[in-house]
């Protein structure tokens, strides 16, 4: 029983990020001792760890596993935790602070659907700061709480609190980020993480676990518009078996046997046939995050990369030019006149700088114009790829609306699509253009097939032609036979007129010569 409710209880994903220092791990690691969430004996076993190696125990070494952590006491890769409480279980993504780090922060926070940003009393706000919140709106992360750590070292004074607050909320400000809650705490002590603080009884809102517990939960990318990427087509050609498999992973929505799909970007439609599973019985229907594979009632042509979607459904937008924000992470700036590959989901393609509209210091927020995007910098750009792609906008479904950029064989650059690069500013005409475009695309499947009834009514016309010259022809050669019959006739007739004639001829020459 237990465990069915353990499947059945709400689940959701949380980063955490924070500037070099400023106390996440030990965040961290607090949350999972204070909600009894560590495996039996890891706590203690630490402890003995730490006191072999004569250190002081601390509760970042319950996150920091890793020996590189624990020696250079900062977190590398990004790694994941659970805890729970009575309302949810929770997956904590511990990112990595340190900026030569950011590629693995961002790969794992794109998943989270909350986040909670640390900062240092003693240090306050750092580079770092900025540039994470900068991330977490580009990720279109909109639920976040901001922690003031080391409260102690302060003495909970609460104007240094009040500084920082009033400093950080008017950066946010200027990303359209309204956080959920900013949270004195001191994570060494415990302080106003998983219950009120009596050295901070100035402040009277939630500690951090209630405030994790107000979060909302996203809806559910299976209420969303169909979504597979086709990762590729299979052909079974042994025995009877001649299935045509397109398979690929459900990013969103649902989809039964019958549905009528269309794939972009190539308007191609049939309905499905079947839905299958690998050395699995054929289903009637698959939803949001299953692998699955499809026969189609119609065979045709199509290749991977293609978004497979259900029609009379919100579709995705196609384009070989489109307006992004590009993070770019790469030593090496990214430039004009120069061929990067882009990658969206399963496509794959070319792509160049069309056009940078301007660069960000995510620092800072003042932007500047540059004819380059160098390292660490946001730039908006227009990019265009040597074939037509079909995307999303990265707020709708975030799957089919992120990409990065790789140079050679190394990520260089991530981004999120905003619109098409013809309709940057107007939302309403995005729409409105995609509707057209649905209109034009139905409009030429009926020119279709009412030039294919036309096209047979010739074939059928050129038959029956066919069949009249063809009896014209018969008519011909029988009047040429009879033509001849007739010469044939006419030359029998003079040869024996002339018989008739010589004769007659005969008989006048020997009358005569009786007479005489």
């Amino acid at each position: 029983m237990e465990k069915i409710e353990l499947l059945d209880q709400e689940q959701m994903n949380i980063v955490i990020v924070w500037h070099v220092d400023h106390g996440k791990s030990t965040l961290i690691g607090r949350l999972l001792a204070d909600t009894h969430s560590l495996p039996e004996g890891k706590l203690e076993d630490v402890k003995q760890q730490c006191q072999k190696n004569s250190q002081v125990f601390e509760y970042a070494f319950l996150v920091d596993a890793l020996k590189d952590e624990r020696s250079r006491g900062i977190t590398i890769d990004t790694s994941r935790c659970f805890f729970k409480t009575k309302k949810r279980h929770y997956t904590i993504i511990d990112a990595p602070g340190h900026i030569g780090f950011l590629k693995n922060m961002i790969s794992w926070a794109a998943r989270a659907e909350a986040a909670i940003l640390v900062i240092d009393a003693h240090e306050g706000i750092q580079e770092n700061s900025r540039r994470h919140a900068y991330m977490l709106s580009m990720l279109g992360i909109k639920q976040i709480a901001i922690v003031v750590n080391k409260m102690d070292l302060h003495d909970y004074d609460q104007k240094v609190f009040e500084s920082i607050k009033s400093e950080y909320t008017k950066f946010l400000k200027e990303l359209y980020i309204a956080p959920q809650a900013f949270i004195p705490i001191s994570a060494r002590l415990g302080e106003n993480i998983t219950k009120k603080s009596d050295n901070m009884t100035w402040y009277k809102e939630n500690d951090v676990l209630t405030t994790i517990d107000n979060f909302k939960k996203e809806a559910s990318d299976a209420q969303k518009p169909f979504r597979l990427p086709v990762q590729d087509i299979y052909k079974f050609t042994q025995g009877w078996d001649d299935r045509r498999i397109i398979a690929g992973r459900v990013e969103s929505g649902n989809i039964q046997v019958g549905n009528e799909v269309v794939f972009y970007p190539s308007w191609e439609s049939s309905k499905i046939k079947s839905i299958e599973e690998f050395n699995a019985p054929t289903r009637s229907e698959a939803s949001y995050g299953e692998s699955i594979g499809v026969t189609l009632e119609k065979e045709i042509y199509i290749k991977a990369g293609e978004i497979m979607t259900v029609k009379g459904q919100k579709a995705p937008m196609c384009s070989i030019t489109f307006h992004a924000n590009i993070f770019w992470m790469w030593k090496e700036p990214m430039v004009y006149d120069k061929e990067y590959k882009l990658k969206l989901w399963i496509q794959q393609v070319p792509v160049t700088i069309k056009s940078i509209v301007h660069v960000l210091n995510a620092s800072d927020l003042t932007y500047h114009k540059n004819s380059y995007v160098s390292q660490h910098e946001v730039a908006e750009c227009i990019l265009q790829t040597n074939e037509s792609i079909a995307f999303d906008y990265s707020n709708e479904i975030a799957n089919t609306g992120r990409f990065v950029i790789v140079d050679n064989y190394d990520i260089a650059g991530w981004g999120i699509i905003l619109s098409p690069a013809d309709i940057v500013d107007d939302k309403e005409n995005y729409d409105n253009i995609k509707n057209l475009s649905e209109c034009i695309h139905e409009s030429m499947e009926a020119r279709i097939r009412d030039n294919t009834g036309n096209i047979k009514k010739c074939i059928e016309y050129n038959d029956k032609q066919q069949a009249l010259i063809e009896d014209l022809q018969k008519l011909i050669n029988t009047a040429k036979k009879n033509i001849d019959d007739n010469d044939m006739l006419i030359l029998d007739y003079k040869k024996k007129n002339k018989k008739i004639e010589e004769k007659i001829e005969n008989m006048i020459r020997d009358y005569e010569e009786k007479n005489i």
